[in-house]
């Protein structure tokens, strides 16, 4: 009888990629793909470590991809979901793509197939909203720099949105969660780990490590946004429902509600 195995791998998506290309190479019995350093051994299991390899993950990312392009978009998105298990749900999902005949890939009747679904659904719906809620701050370093704190790990999707609209500026969006960030040097992003002894909150107390022009601006833009809203048409659930309150401490036009 085949012996159950528990694959851990490095974190990373291609590393979680090798791990699934090693079980379908070598035909293992997976009861679960945990990352390094949170992996749990089972009790009638064996671990087997996963290094990874960029040729085994492409030759998976490129099985997914031709079996459809919205596919290979779930699994990237519901992987940065961060949820948990979401190793092992992932892995049941490109078995049952991969054994399905072609176009039969969308059955959400299958309760796998339906989550990783929802998951990536609301992965692309935060990308969307740190596009919109970045606020930068220009820090007397001349990089402009900006906190966020998503709910799941979305700086690798945003990082092309804002290469593109602020190519000729040098950037910083740090996630405070996640403790790591994307720099943009005005040549390229690269992923940057920091450890930070002060997070900008846009506060209306003064930061040493802004410019006294940023200061400026923002009182600027917060007076304006004041100024343009009209008290009688507010309407505070519907602003909630656009521009939820746990990014408000971000947002320079809200310094006086936070």
């Amino acid at each position: 009888m085949e012996t159950a195995k528990i694959l851990v791998y490095d974190g990373s998506f291609n590393g979680f990629l090798t791990a699934v290309f090693v079980a379908f190479e070598e035909k293992l019995d997976v009861v679960d793909i945990q990352a390094n350093g949170k992996e749990q051994s089972g009790l009638f299991s064996d671990t087997e470590i996963i290094f990874t390899n960029l040729p085994k993950a492409k030759r998976v990312w490129n099985g997914v991809k031709n079996r459809s392009n919205n596919a290979i978009t779930n699994v990237y998105f519901a992987f940065l979901s961060e949820s948990e298990g979401i190793e092992l749900m992932l892995y049941r999902y490109i078995q049952k793509l991969m054994g399905a005949k072609r176009g039969k890939h969308s059955d959400f009747s299958d309760e796998t197939m339906l989550r990783i679904q929802q998951l990536s659904r609301s992965v692309g719906r935060e990308k969307h909203r740190m596009e919109a809620f970045v606020r930068f701050q220009l820090t007397k370093d001349k990089v402009y720099f900006a906190n966020i704190e998503p709910d799941f790990n979305v700086l690798p999707l945003i990082s092309k949105h804002f290469r593109n609209r602020y190519a000729d500026q040098e950037w910083l969006i740090y996630d405070v969660k996640r403790k790591y960030g994307i720099h943009y040097n005005l040549n390229q992003v690269e992923l940057v780990s920091l450890q930070l002894d002060e997070v900008l909150h846009n506060s209306t107390r003064r930061s040493d490590a802004l410019t006294n022009e940023e200061h400026d601006y923002q009182l600027l833009w917060n007076d304006y946004f004041k100024s343009t809203n009209i008290a009688s048409r507010i309407n505070k659930k519907l602003h909630r429902q656009h521009v939820p309150k746990r990014y408000w401490k971000y947002l320079s036009e809200k310094k006086e509600a936070i």
